[in-house]
């Protein structure tokens, strides 16, 4: 199996705020950078809400994994980091669109501050297919 590491680049999740990759795989395992609500085609942030937020935040984790050679069903970990833990019950709410079934093993903490303050910004270890 080859060890190298690969640096995940993708149009369909918002470019890096900061010095970092997107994500990066190595061997079958997939780790995302943590996505915060930038719409990657518009640019648009998304920040108006929590449910809005957490939304486009999954998709952008989502899309990096895809990119990575995985899919929402090899996502193993999500850590969520929140800028206020009393929107917790709000984003559980919204993981149950995005995992109906078995979801993923996570955690989720409250934060200071975010980039850009974000009210959260998520990061996924998946398999890659």
């Amino acid at each position: 199996m080859d060890s190298k590491r690969h640096l995940i680049r993708t149009d369909q999740a918002p470019a890096p705020v900061g010095v970092y990759s997107q994500g990066a795989v190595g061997n079958a395992m997939i780790f995302t950078a943590g996505q915060i609500p930038i719409d990657p085609v518009t640019g648009a942030w998304l920040n108006d809400s929590i449910e809005t937020a957490a939304r486009q935040v999954l998709k952008n984790v989502i899309a990096v994994v895809e990119a990575g050679g995985g899919s929402v069903d090899t996502i193993l970990k999500l850590t969520v980091f929140l800028k206020d833990m009393k929107d917790f019950a709000a984003v559980n709410r919204i993981f149950t669109e995005f995992f109906p079934g078995d979801a993923p093993a996570r955690s989720a903490v409250e934060v200071a501050a975010l980039p850009k303050d974000a009210l959260l910004e998520i990061e996924a270890v998946a398999l890659r297919l």
